[in-house]
């Protein structure tokens, strides 16, 4: 966890919490001062600590409870799960287990949660299954204010649309881009700082940059000359998908992209910023 004014925003697609116990071990070590994890699993009933999800694309094995998992990682954060699907898993049996599948976030105790919503950037909710893609995507936006300073900072962060032909261009992806900046409107406009994070599923280039560029958002990324935000895990060509946008209200203090260790196909971002 930080000290003093510098806050530690961490996010990464957990990748359903597959390379537990690391995922495990590397949280419980940094604390950060908010997490945000895309690919997040949710037991509406006690389950097996392992389930097996299966579509015509992929077989995972994942933590079949990975908010609760997290949650017991950092013991007086606040958890926020947003449910975007629910679906059944499978155990060592056979045995089918229903899940949500989402995104979460975990903010420290020392930090105030003063407003918060979540919202569909792609459908709503589907409760009967996973379905074909693409699957509905959920965005979560707070903010967060230091009681200690009293600045505030306003994060956003989503799952993008998955495509199986690909991450360019498209009109889902163009309106998800507008949908991004109408919630981060929705609750930004006190002057503050504005970072949104995420799996955006769109390469470098991708229209959805120019969309979030209208709301003053620049990408750390691409700017700090980062080629890879996915790991030796992941097999792919395409090397972007992760990314960490700001405004200039922001002060950046550090920004780091680590391939180790190895928690996931993706890598975690790590932004420190100066809110002293």
């Amino acid at each position: 966890m930080s000290d003093g004014g510098v806050h530690r925003i961490v996010s990464l697609n957990a990748w359903g919490g597959r390379c537990w116990p690391a995922l495990q071990g590397w949280i419980t070590s940094e604390r950060p001062d908010i997490l945000c994890l895309q690919e997040v699993t949710r037991a509406p009933r006690k389950s097996p600590p392992w389930l097996r999800y299966v579509d015509p694309f992929r077989q995972l094995d994942q933590r079949s409870d990975l908010f609760a998992d997290i949650s017991a990682c950092l013991p007086g954060h606040q958890p926020w799960f947003a449910g975007a699907a629910r679906g059944p898993l499978t155990d060592v049996n056979g045995r089918q287990w229903r899940s949500e599948h989402g995104i979460a976030c975990w903010v420290a105790p020392h930090l105030a949660v003063t407003e918060r919503m979540q919202g569909f950037v792609h459908g709503r909710f589907r409760r009967d299954g996973w379905g074909p893609e693409p699957v509905p995507r959920a965005m979560q936006v707070m903010r967060v204010e230091d009681p200690a300073t009293g600045q505030t900072l306003v994060v956003g962060h989503l799952h993008g649309l998955r495509d199986p032909d690909g991450k360019g261009d498209t009109p889902a992806r163009g309106a998800q881009a507008r949908r991004i900046r109408a919630m981060l409107d929705g609750l930004a406009g006190q002057g503050e700082g504005v970072v949104l994070a995420g799996d955006l599923n769109v390469l470098p280039g991708s229209e959805t940059f120019d969309i979030l560029a209208e709301a003053g958002l620049r990408d750390l990324v691409v700017e700090n000359g980062i080629t890879d935000t996915r790991t030796d895990l992941y097999e792919g060509a395409a090397r972007h998908a992760d990314y960490v946008l700001v405004n200039d209200r922001v002060s950046v203090a550090g920004f780091d992209v680590p391939a180790r260790p190895l928690l996931s196909d993706h890598r975690p971002l790590i932004l420190s910023v100066d809110t002293g």
